[in-house]
């Protein structure tokens, strides 16, 4: 008897992707995991070690279409389900991959086609999806993360045809290499937030890569700076009035980390259990001591929950049913198992899980970033309990 899995998404033992994709859109993912095995992951620990992004990464992942895979129906690459399994793959080879594809395919692309007019949206999409065009999402300052909604600084005025935007960005993955930078900023004249697409290397606007990082080394972070820089009336995305159009946006967003959560794990179980198979000790694999099997079963429970967790909130998603809390729930525990996950995959390696030859440790270190980014433990805890109480206890 052994766990089930599945070519496109590997250890599936209630069969979520068999049961909720089509045989078109499993096959894109076993194409995409196996370019991840064959083309990217050979890249990876030489990525960590330089904390640099190789082109050979997006190289690898731009000409299989993943947005719009052949063998898949329009409207199920556009689904939910369909994009979080495309990150759950991802996820599962490694979490940078996953955040630098998702730059593009979920911040990026959901910031133009959310905010943007169905003129803008029906331009921009077809250069998005092929990396014609590359963005990415611009919103948490140095000063607020947390507190964005009421303390976003980042100003925009009117001057003209044109606005005027000063303020600072900071975590901002993919900042140097992209064509556009969508910037949230404060409307001076009426206290609204905006949305405006900003070229990259537009006079006024600097970009600096954030170095240090234990999490993530390979992404490249920023911090954007913009001082004075302008930008046309007409890449203002025009549905974008306010911070109620900015949280629809990020609705979409706390789900797609719930399927990277959830990926982590996977890949960190699977990465545990090869090793355990070959790692021999008092003269026998270690994979066959009670204690080592109790951790990896309970790795593989956490696993299993975050996929039908994500799952079934993808599946209410594209069933019309967008919920705050529903998006902050999965995200929420997901993350949260995530961790308990990677830290037992790293014990079972023992010592050995802090080198990067066994990949639990990519896994290891990239889970405190997945916990933290879009919407904190706490904050995410906080919509979680005004739903259940009907009283907010945000400050």
């Amino acid at each position: 008897m052994s766990i089930t899995t599945s070519p496109a998404v590997g250890l599936d033992p209630y069969g979520y992707a068999a049961s909720h994709l089509s045989d078109g859109a499993l096959d894109a993912l076993a194409r995409l995991d196996e370019t991840l095995q064959r083309d990217v992951r050979p890249l990876l620990n030489e990525a960590w070690e330089t904390a640099t992004m190789p082109d050979g990464i997006l190289g690898a992942l731009v000409p299989l279409d993943l947005m719009q895979p052949d063998g898949v129906a329009p409207e199920e690459a556009r689904s939910t389900m369909f994009s979080g399994f495309r990150n759950y793959v991802l996820a599962r080879t490694d979490v940078s991959v996953a955040t630098v594809y998702n730059a593009q395919s979920g911040l990026f692309r959901a910031a133009v086609l959310l905010g943007g007019s169905a003129e803008q949206a029906a331009e921009l999409d077809p250069l998005i999806r092929t990396f014609g065009l590359k963005g990415v999402f611009a919103l948490t300052e140095p000063d607020h993360g947390s507190d964005v909604a009421g303390g976003l600084a980042t100003s925009a005025r009117r001057d003209g045809d044109e606005w005027v935007i000063d303020g600072a960005k900071r975590w901002i993955g993919g900042a140097a290499a992209a064509d556009k930078l969508a910037i949230f900023a404060r409307d001076v004249a009426d206290g609204e937030v905006k949305l405006f697409l900003v070229d990259r290397d537009a006079p006024g606007v600097t970009i600096e890569i954030i170095r240090g990082k234990v999490s993530l080394r390979p992404m490249q972070n920023a911090v954007i700076t913009l001082e004075g820089a302008r930008v046309a009336e007409q890449w203002r995305m025009q549905n974008v009035n306010s911070w109620r159009d900015v949280a629809g946006i990020l609705r979409t967003m706390r789900s797609d980390v719930a399927w990277i959560a959830a990926g982590l794990q996977t890949g960190a179980l699977e990465a545990a259990v090869k090793y355990v198979r070959s790692r021999e000790q008092f003269g026998r694999p270690i994979g066959g001591f009670q204690l080592v099997q109790e951790k990896l079963a309970r790795m593989l429970g956490n696993a299993v929950s975050s996929l039908g967790m994500a799952v079934q909130l993808s599946a209410r998603q594209d069933a019309g049913e967008w919920s705050d809390t529903n998006s902050a729930l999965a995200k929420m525990q997901t993350s949260l198992m995530a961790r308990e996950t990677v830290a037992l995959a790293r014990e079972v390696l023992g010592g050995n899980g802090i080198l990067l030859e066994h990949d639990v440790a990519r896994f290891f270190a990239d889970a405190e970033a997945v916990y933290s980014y879009e919407g904190t433990h706490e904050i995410n805890a906080l919509i979680v309990g005004r739903a259940l109480t009907g009283a907010s206890a945000f400050v």
